[in-house]
């Protein structure tokens, strides 16, 4: 029998060189690594990529697919990235957007992160005071939110690790992402020690033992290796789903995304209006997608929809452009800044499913859950609450990395719409009652 490396190991020999160690997103570190989206500006790029922290040599890391937008530049032609006020999309035309009918009550998402960041829930709060949201609970009624609250847990089960300006950025994106669309789900953000491969692993492990209704995952392994398979059942979730950012780095994207028992989000450049009119929305360049190497094409992607043999990915996207980002308001990089990447997707998706979630138990239905791909099932027999995005490309590699009419490889089955969460909801009970 054939055997194959482990993926820690064959991660460590595909390490990508590009990584650098993390620091405050200033000008001098995202000078280290930059990623353009749009057309440069006279003083440099428009967004540029988070910088990315190295691990140890021959411990393979993994990342956080995230990017900022450059709001101008000082007089010595640095970048400036942090505003006064917010800068992106707000949770107010994020809903509007959607027009969601719950508010994800009753429903737990858990998030998985790396690092420590202990300002989450004084920057929690302060997106949600911002915007109208409901805020933490004290700790003596997280058991039982009332009304004008939510609850909210920061764990770190297998020990406290450092601040990481980068990770704690993803942190903020992540529970303010879900908070936005469901602001009354109770949200668990575990903390793995740090980015490794093996650490993350642990700590999505620990996520799926609190039977949340999502797990979502911004972080991605940025390649695929032949032993992958043998990770996929820490989304083999009888209870909820994993969401996972596709990266952003264009064609083919990475694993976990890659897993069959995982929602996989691309991204979009999405215009809206003030009121979530949606003006235009294509294909990001930069959104992950494409097809595995190893993960078999499994049932749910049929071959007129996936000819390939492998698995592919997205299945869906969500806004990831940082020139068209959502404001995100993190202490340990200085306040408001409008965030993007792939990274928004994920909580996003977690957030519309927490809320689909909860109309299924007003309806006396269960959770969606990955157990016989369920979850993936019913967002692939959708008939309404998707927008099929049609234009852009994420490569030079002809059909595979160009959006077209119906599924493709860089957006998935598109976008969501208004009515997503009861079309979630409708579908399921059409299916457990036949």
């Amino acid at each position: 029998m054939r055997s194959h490396p482990t993926l820690s190991g064959a991660l460590a020999v595909a390490a990508v060189a590009a990584c650098m160690i993390t620091a405050p997103i200033t000008a001098a570190s995202a000078r280290a690594r930059e990623a353009v989206t749009g057309a440069a500006a006279a003083g440099g790029p428009t967004a540029m990529a988070v910088p990315q922290r190295r691990g140890p040599r021959g411990v393979p890391v993994a990342s956080h697919p995230l990017m900022v937008k450059v709001r101008g530049h000082g007089a010595d032609g640095r970048p400036l990235y942090v505003t006064g006020a917010p800068g992106g999309y707000t949770a107010g035309e994020l809903r509007a957007y959607l027009r969601l009918h719950g508010t994800g009550a009753g429903q737990t998402v858990a998030i998985v992160d790396a690092f420590d960041d202990p300002y989450a829930r004084t920057n929690l709060n302060a997106y949600s005071a911002q915007f109208g949201l409901p805020r933490i609970c004290p700790a003596k009624r997280a058991q039982a939110p009332a009304k004008n609250c939510f609850s909210f847990r920061r764990l770190h089960p297998f020990g406290i690790g450092g601040l990481d300006p980068g990770w704690s950025l993803e942190e903020s994106l992540d529970t303010e992402m879900v908070h936005a669309l469901a602001p009354r789900a109770s949200i668990v953000l575990v903390e793995a020690r740090n980015d490794s491969v093996k650490n993350m692993f642990k700590a999505l492990a620990y996520a799926g033992g609190l039977h949340p209704a999502v797990i979502s995952n911004s972080w991605t392994l940025g390649t695929e290796v032949p032993s992958e398979y043998t990770y996929d059942h820490y989304c083999h979730l009888s209870a909820g789903v994993c969401t996972f950012s596709t990266g952003d780095t264009g064609h083919p994207g990475g694993y976990p995304a890659d897993n069959p028992s995982v929602v996989a989000v691309g991204g979009t450049t999405l215009s809206l209006s003030a009121s979530g009119v949606v003006h235009s929305e294509t294909a990001w360049a930069d959104s992950g997608g494409g097809v595995s190497r190893y993960e078999p094409r499994p049932g749910y992607q049929v071959p007129t929809m996936n000819p390939h043999l492998g698995r592919g990915i997205p299945d869906v996207a969500f806004d990831a452009d940082p020139d068209t980002g959502v404001a995100v308001y993190d202490t340990a990089n200085g306040g408001w800044l409008e965030v993007g990447g792939t990274s928004v997707g994920a909580p996003a998706w977690a957030g519309i499913l927490a809320v689909a979630d909860q109309l299924r138990a007003a309806s006396g239905d269960a959770a969606l859950t990955a157990a016989g791909f369920e979850a993936q099932r019913v967002l692939y027999q959708l008939t309404r609450g998707l927008a099929d995005i049609t234009s852009g490309s994420n490569g030079s590699c002809g059909q595979v990395c160009t959006a077209g009419p119906g599924y493709d490889f860089v957006t998935g089955l598109g976008s969501p719409r208004p009515g997503i969460d009861t079309a979630l909801a409708a579908a399921h009970r059409r299916e457990t009652r036949t």
